[in-house]
């Protein structure tokens, strides 16, 4: 939906309009429902230091290019510093993890596949990245291009080639 009244969006409109397609870029994104959220937050806060400077016209372009800088920030950020997560000990009572699955990935385990998910996560984060913004989000070239800094012809390779990758994790080949 763009924003045909030329008007700017206050915080809130858009946090209660644009939340589910933000959550929804942002799961195919990162695969799993807590990075997805955590991301949505990121987002949420940039978008409210930054929503003065957004100028009408594609929204959800506007939304888009801020979840995925924001991802991306956080891949170079983990690649700079990587982390353990999970202790080494992973039978120590305070630190299980809740087996139930949450609404959200129950949802999205039903809108798409198990094995489109785990395909989509078996790509590498330029072709998921690209296939995402023109897949899920339905993005045109032009937009991603701009959201990921590359040129236009970069965008349409990883898309064909993050498409064909998809199609021989989901044949069963290794890609």
């Amino acid at each position: 939906m763009s924003d045909a009244g030329g008007s700017v969006p206050t915080w809130e409109e858009v946090a209660r309009t644009h939340g589910r397609f933000l959550y929804t870029v942002a799961y195919r994104l990162t695969g799993k429902d807590d990075d997805a959220r955590d991301l949505v937050q990121e987002v949420l806060l940039r978008l409210h230091r930054g929503l003065a400077t957004y100028r009408p016209g594609s929204l959800e372009g506007w939304l888009s290019r801020i979840t995925t800088n924001v991802f991306l920030d956080g891949i170079r950020r983990r690649q700079r510093h990587p982390t353990d997560l999970l202790p080494d000990e992973p039978d120590r009572a305070d630190r299980v993890l809740p087996s139930a699955k949450p609404a959200e990935e129950a949802f999205h385990d039903a809108t798409l596949s198990a094995d489109v998910q785990r395909a989509l996560d078996s790509l590498s984060d330029e072709f998921r990245t690209a296939v995402v913004l023109c897949d899920v989000a339905g993005l045109p070239y032009q937009e991603i291009a701009t959201s990921l800094g590359v040129p236009v012809g970069t965008v349409r390779s990883r898309i064909h080639r993050g498409r064909a990758l998809l199609r021989e994790a989901l044949a069963g080949r290794e890609p």
